[in-house]
């Protein structure tokens, strides 16, 4: 039997539960068409869920259609939960993408498009709700052939053998217009093949909710998909983390070469093969970057493996057992082949995106919450005195001017709170839990309201604990405008380390990347994987608020440790003072730059507010392109700061009287539009921040001495390698 990982993904309300239950029904996989309404739909397991009538979590069905075995993965459809869809692409081997007849081409829905095209996912479009008043097939897929690709074809009905030659015009190869001549059709070899490519995109329709179009969409799904070949040597991609009712951590994966037994020992230790320079970055510290997802630094006491990583940083763990679940039951299985979903317990260090075997990690996701909040305590309203935090709190490092010369503590109840949320940051990496010691704060990195709401909520299910929320910040960051050589060194007595990095600016976009450039005759092999493990496992601040750094390339090129007094965590620390030397260094130079979040915006309103709505985006210090008419209407794309837009859809609704329309999309980090204002409102003291220290430590007649970071060139042993 043939078999495919298949995902639904659509925008919140365009019917994508509703769809999955329709095909769960016609397929014979229920007797009951459930509805999201009712709180009883198939997938829709979760009481939250239940309760508002929302996906919330990724979900998956196994349905059989004809000689084809579907395993159907629900994707929450609200953007505040984006990020658990984002995971999800990952494993996909198609994709069914919903679209509202009612309400059109939603800007969340381009971003999907846009997510689909970056993973590479083949995506067959089901146009739901035909049944509202005014729904016009063919003027979606237009819009759809001039927004997404004009390989958006109707293939429902009769329709496609009158799109033969549209459809063959699409193959660049020439094989579809050959069999259209010579034949007088495209064959579904050849239509399997365009569609696997993502050349062309079958688009159905119907009513998912009254069961139209419905076994019309599944034949298609099971004539215009192919079975995936997939390697021999076992491999898999880890794309959700999960906690059952009986408090097992589950860890969802697609199986993506050879075989997954029960029993069977999973690693992520990887062959060694660091001789190479370009080799050194994709083993040193090999997945810790989830370690610094979930903020789990894991300290040691110097130990190294035999590839270099700190012992603490690599395991072998057994499965235990190995699930397939459809809905909220599973079936326990022995074995799993490639091109299977399933979920395991028995392991407790994976994270989402690793990869395992010879499956390498997922890169770091698009859509990231771009809002930072403090935790707080106790109900909403019950500790006034609390939520003294204004709106647009400059970084969740950052959120108070109040500088703190000694670390403030946990105390029971913050502890309690802060392992909480490490629990269920191990399922969502994006919540970015962080303790702010200077500032005896929780910090969590959200995507908006709904989100809020569902933590709130699930703190006090699953944990027994309330909580509330300030009223959150623009998540900034930093990044450098030239290289430097930052230089660190830590020696108390009887401890030895010094560490040479060079940071360098990276494309916009590009986040953080680690090197090595020192040569093993100065530096053994296990040391540099130690330092690269270190620079991986922390997410390093920066110097002008405190915000976590980005698109840099960080080279390890010199260092030196001693045979007797070294260990394992004398490097750590000689590595982030490095960082934060080298950061102090260009801050001095002018050349350390803040950056915010910024939204790509679609705007229309009526043709005679054109000028209020302009002159709104360049009082935001937003850009735009030339508006476009469209009838009575006029629209302008183009981006604007997060921090001057995130509550403008009101304000558009109030002065449209409701006939205006504003869709924002995340688009990256750009230079801060006021930077020395935020700068100056957060207050920040590179200096007076003892966990994240740009000084160094040297030893003299048995003891250890600091040394001012901008006085460490001139006591470090080994000479500056870079020149000027």
């Amino acid at each position: 039997m043939r078999r495919a990982v298949v995902g639904i993904a659509a925008h919140v309300d365009a019917g994508k539960t509703t769809l999955c239950e329709a095909m769960l029904y016609r397929t014979g996989e229920i007797r009951k068409l459930g509805r999201v309404d009712h709180g009883d739909a198939f997938l829709d397991t979760d009481a939250m869920e239940k309760r508002r009538g929302i996906t919330i979590f990724s979900k998956q069905a196994i349905l059989r259609q004809g000689d084809f075995e579907f395993t159907l993965l629900d994707t929450p459809g609200h953007v505040d939960f984006s990020a658990e869809m984002e995971r999800t692409l990952t494993v996909l081997d198609y994709a069914i993408l919903v679209v509202g007849a009612n309400d059109g081409l939603q800007g969340y829905t381009e971003t999907l498009w846009r997510l689909l095209a970056r993973y590479n996912v083949p995506t067959f479009i089901f146009i739901n709700k035909m049944d509202a008043a005014g729904a016009d097939k063919a003027g979606l897929i237009g819009q759809m052939q001039q927004r997404f690709a004009e390989g958006c074809v109707d293939f429902q009905g009769d329709a496609e053998p009158g799109k033969q030659e549209e459809v063959a015009l699409l193959d660049e190869s020439g094989t579809a217009m050959d069999e259209l001549l010579d034949d007088g059709k495209i064959s579904d070899d050849t239509l399997r093949s365009m569609v696997a490519e993502r050349r062309i995109f079958p688009c159905y329709s119907g009513s998912a909710l009254k069961l139209e179009g419905i076994d019309e969409f599944l034949a298609g799904l099971e004539r215009f998909t192919q079975r995936k070949n997939y390697p021999s040597v076992f491999g898999a991609r880890v794309y959700k983390i999960s906690h059952d009712g009986q408090g097992n951590r589950l860890t969802w994966l697609k199986v993506t070469g050879g075989a997954l037994k029960v029993k069977e020992t999973l690693t992520n230790k990887r062959d060694d093969d660091f001789g190479k320079p370009e080799n050194a970055d994709k083993h040193a510290g090999a997945h810790s970057s989830g370690k610094s997802m979930s903020g789990n630094q894991s300290k040691n006491n110097g130990a190294q493996s035999d590839n270099g990583l700190p012992e603490t940083e690599i395991w072998q763990e057994k499965v235990d057992q190995i699930r397939r679940y459809s809905g909220a039951k599973f079936e326990l299985v022995d074995e799993v082949a490639a091109g299977d979903v399933c979920a395991v317990t028995g392991l407790t260090k994976t994270f989402p995106g690793e990869g395992l075997g010879s499956e390498t990690d997922a890169g770091e996701s698009v859509l990231q919450p771009v809002l930072t909040y403090t935790v707080l305590p106790g109900k909403a309203g019950a500790d006034a005195e609390s939520q003294n935090h204004v709106d647009e709190t400059p970084n969740d490092d950052s959120s108070s001017t109040q500088q703190l010369s000694k670390p403030a503590e946990v105390t029971p109840q913050l502890h309690r709170i802060l392992v909480a949320l490490r629990t269920l940051q191990d399922e969502d990496p994006a919540l970015g839990v962080r303790w702010v010691s200077r500032l005896g704060e929780i910090h969590v990195q959200l995507m908006g309201a709904v989100q809020i709401e569902i933590i709130t909520q699930m703190m006090h299910d699953r944990f027994g604990i309330d909580v509330h929320f300030d009223t959150g910040g623009i998540l900034y960051r930093e990044t450098i405008t030239a290289p430097i050589e930052g230089i660190g060194h830590f020696e108390p007595l009887r401890h030895y380390a010094e560490v040479h990095l060079e940071l360098e600016p990276g494309e916009r976009g590009s986040g953080m990347h680690f090197e090595s450039r020192c040569s093993l005759d100065d530096l053994d092999r296990n040391w540099q994987r130690a330092i690269l493990a270190h620079l991986r496992e922390k997410e390093h601040l920066g110097v002008l608020t405190g915000s976590p750094i980005t698109d840099m390339t960080i080279s390890l090129i010199a260092g030196r440790g001693h045979e007797k007094h070294t260990e394992g965590g004398d490097f750590r620390e000689a590595t982030y003072r490095a960082v934060r030397q080298g950061l102090m260094e260009l801050k001095t130079a002018g050349k350390c730059q803040l950056l915010e979040p910024f939204y790509s915006f679609r705007l229309a309103v009526l043709q005679d507010l054109l000028g209020r709505a302009m002159a709104d985006i360049q009082r935001m210090s937003g850009t735009f392109d030339a508006p476009r008419s469209d009838g009575d209407y006029a629209e302008l794309e183009g981006a604007a700061p997060v921090s001057e837009m995130r509550d403008y859809a009101m304000e558009v609704n109030a002065y449209t009287h409701g006939q205006g329309s504003l869709t924002c999309v995340f688009a990256g980090y750009r230079p801060c539009h006021n930077a020395d204002e935020i700068i100056k409102q957060t207050g920040y003291d590179p200096e007076t921040d003892l966990e994240n220290t740009p000084d160094s430590v040297f030893c003299a007649h048995g003891a250890g001495y600091a040394v001012k970071w901008n006085k460490v060139p001139d006591f470090a042993h080994l000479g500056q390698v870079l020149q000027g």
